[in-house]
């Protein structure tokens, strides 16, 4: 299984009409980004804006690199889940 595959598990916590991003997209740019150093999500931005190419070879970006905005929401969402309550679920819960 490639990466993408593995976060495509993840659900999506946003309402579809505010999707511009695909959510494996942003996973996958956000880890990247973690592994090269990133400790924000301003760095995650632009090292997402620095590699685009890069990643538009591999991953869906219709829309671009989302935001540092786009990401802290999607990983507050994703992590917390919509209500607030656990979102990721690791194989060991």
């Amino acid at each position: 299984m490639t990466l993408l595959q593995h976060l495509q598990v993840i659900p999506d916590p946003r309402l579809e009409r505010t999707r511009r991003h695909e959510l494996q997209s942003i996973l996958a740019i956000a880890l990247c980004a973690t592994i090269a150093g990133a400790d924000n999500w301003v760095e995650v931005a632009e090292f997402g804006e620095l590699h685009h190419d890069w990643f538009i070879r591999f991953i869906p970006l219709p829309s671009g690199i989302a935001s540092h905005d786009t990401f802290a929401r999607v990983f507050r969402l994703t992590v917390a889940g919509p209500s607030g309550g656990p979102g990721i679920r690791h194989s060991g819960d």
